[in-house]
């Protein structure tokens, strides 16, 4: 199934931003593609994984929300696939809240996942969120990430340990050898180094990282820390403050 609106004028770039939703069950899609119509985006939908993708790669859209047990291509398989043409955001939907599904879903390229049932008003938060740090200057409601703390330009390389971000080209480098993150753990990477030896809360890290004031319950600090630290690998710098959050030292 397909669906298209009008477009509608966005503040950023004249045209409605494109969403593709992929999901087999009728009334999540049209809970979903209703709600961000009425926000202004322009939505298209798909109920399988094979026309999820033909669509995608047709209609080169600004953001895909996918399902991860599809018909056909399932939503692992399509991110996969969908990463190898190009880096569009990615978000998730899923019913299983096993912390395995989330670090595999993350592993081919979602840059965030939502466990069902879910509000319209997080999924919102998320959708602006992932939007606003791919594309920049999109029409969103939801506060700018801070980079407070080192009082550093943006563009200057930070550097803790064998440890070398530059945020001018996205690069990470340990022991001279790059580390390949998504879009998501470079954020939190470059988080922790603009505050080495701070301990930050889940709060800090959500409102930096995400964007959004939390919503429901989620391990989503839980599964990015953990697929962090096994790319950076050992002595990882990344440590648990238990009961309080995370310290980089």
């Amino acid at each position: 199934m397909q669906n298209t609106t009008n477009k509608t004028d966005n503040p950023a770039s004249n045209k409605a931003l494109q969403i593709l939703v992929v999901d087999d069950e009728q009334g999540i899609l049209d809970f979903i593609s209703l709600g961000l119509e009425y926000e202004g985006f322009e939505v298209k939908t798909a109920t399988d994984g094979n026309r999820g993708l033909e669509i995608a790669l047709h209609e080169n859209p600004d953001l895909i929300i996918l399902d991860l047990m599809l018909p056909g291509i399932d939503g692992l398989e399509l991110c996969r696939r969908l990463r190898a043409f190009y880096d569009v955001p990615i978000i998730m939907l899923t019913a299983r809240d096993e912390i395995d599904d989330r670090v595999q879903g993350l592993n081919m390229g979602a840059d965030d996942y939502l466990t069902k049932p879910f509000s319209f008003k997080e999924l919102l938060a998320r959708v602006r969120a992932v939007l606003r740090r791919k594309i920049g200057g999109a029409d969103t409601t939801t506060t700018q990430p801070k980079a407070e703390g080192l009082g550093q330009p943006v563009d200057r390389k930070l550097t803790y340990g064998d440890i070398i971000l530059d945020p001018a080209s996205h690069e990470v480098l340990r022991n001279g050898v790059p580390i390949e993150l998504t879009l998501r753990e470079y954020e939190l990477l470059l988080l922790f180094m603009r505050h080495p030896r701070l301990v930050l809360n889940r709060d800090k890290i959500l409102e930096n990282v995400w964007g959004y004031e939390y919503l429901g319950d989620s391990n989503i600090i839980e599964v990015y820390v953990r697929y962090l630290r096994h790319k950076l690998g050992e002595p990882n710098p990344i440590q648990t403050i238990r009961g309080v959050g995370y310290i980089f030292r």
